[in-house]
């Protein structure tokens, strides 16, 4: 909850207003700070999440570089009962057109960050924005200053054009952390071709949504079409899972994971393309961009 909700949604045309946001804040007794400023809203949201770890005994375990991925991972393998967490914000509304509020949700753990969301920003345009620009020029700096401190960019809800102004000067693999392809969904908030080579030329990552708006179906066979073009146009080394979760849109919650893996069973993917594909190519990604320290 650190960008504003809008009140009517349309996939192409939304302008930042209202803020409601401030509504929710003020009813759940968030700290005063939060409610007029969305990069308070990060804040508090970081720092509840960071209590839950603390409180956790050991269970919950933030991820912000290497060594600490291959420390859960090793644990996990020991069949320890641990769950890693990754702390991403979708849009940099929060920033609030300035990149030191950037190197401060880094020291809170951040360690993705999108671009957008349903609006353009001071960072780059939205798909769904009024102006659908690029890459503005503190957006370029942002992303270079991102990227050199090892978090991911992430695509999600970026216009075409911010799309290729990032693709032209980063230097490790993106994500487009949920979303489909308009070869199976004619979104206007879906890849075509030409960018899923551009991701994959990249060495990043698709991952296809479990909503709708993705994949314009209702079923898990409608998700995995949309991976399944992915896979075979640039490798199924560039295709995840982008579920959504949150609570309303998708079309099942994750205790229904068990029904993609035997829907990518039945539509021929092999159990190692589905290993990588449910964790494996984002693990890769992880390694490829979190610093060693």
């Amino acid at each position: 909850a650190t960008t504003p909700v809008i009140l009517s949604i349309v996939m192409d045309n939304n302008s930042d207003r209202p803020d409601v946001i401030d509504r929710l804040a003020r009813m759940q007794d968030w700290p005063e700070s939060t409610w007029s400023s969305r990069m308070e809203r990060a804040v508090y949201q970081a720092k509840k999440l960071l209590d839950r770890v603390n409180a956790s005994a050991g269970g919950l375990k933030m991820i912000t570089n290497r060594p600490e991925l291959e420390e859960l991972l090793e644990a996990r393998n020991r069949k320890e009962p641990v769950i890693g967490a990754l702390l991403s914000l979708e849009g940099t509304h929060a920033l609030e057109g300035k990149l030191k509020n950037l190197d401060r949700l880094y020291e809170l753990g951040f360690r993705v960050i999108g671009l957008t969301h349903f609006f353009d920003t001071e960072m780059a345009g939205s798909v769904h924005g009024k102006k659908k620009y690029g890459l503005t020029p503190l957006g370029s700096e942002m992303v270079r200053r991102a990227q050199s401190r090892g978090m991911i960019i992430d695509l999600a809800h970026a216009s075409p054009k911010a799309i290729d102004d990032t693709l032209a000067i980063v230097n490790k693999p993106v994500i487009i952390s949920h979303t489909g392809v308009r070869a199976t969904c004619d979104s206007v908030r879906n890849l075509g071709d030409s960018h899923i080579r551009a991701i994959a030329e990249n060495g990043g990552i698709i991952g296809i949504g479990l909503f709708k708006y993705a994949t314009c179906g209702k079923s898990v066979d409608d998700t995995v079409r949309a991976m399944r073009h992915v896979a075979n146009l640039v490798g199924v080394e560039h295709v995840a899972l982008g579920s959504d979760f949150d609570g309303s849109t998708t079309v099942f919650d994750a205790s229904g994971l068990t029904l993609l893996t035997q829907a990518l069973l039945k539509h021929g993917f092999t159990e190692q393309e589905i290993a990588a594909i449910m964790g494996g190519n984002v693990l890769r990604v992880l390694r490829q961009t979190l610093l060693q320290k």
